[in-house]
């Protein structure tokens, strides 16, 4: 318990809060270029998903000529 404590007192908070400010920007940076990459993944993986249902109609459709057979 005492060495949890004891982690916290190497935390440091700046009486001048313009410090802040790079983390910040920081911040939104990468929270944008996050936001782009996960939008294109969905992307991706909306045409992936468009591409292995034409592929499954397909097979299904083949599949039911020969079994009519």
């Amino acid at each position: 318990m005492f060495s949890f404590v004891l982690a916290f007192q190497f935390l440091y908070f700046p009486e001048d809060k313009t410090a802040y400010i790079p983390a910040v920007i920081t911040l939104v940076i990468f929270s944008f270029f996050a936001y782009v990459a996960f939008t294109i993944f969905r992307k991706i993986s909306k045409r992936e998903e468009k591409k292995a249902k034409e592929l499954e109609e397909k097979l299904k459709k083949t599949m039911h000529g020969k079994n009519s057979l």
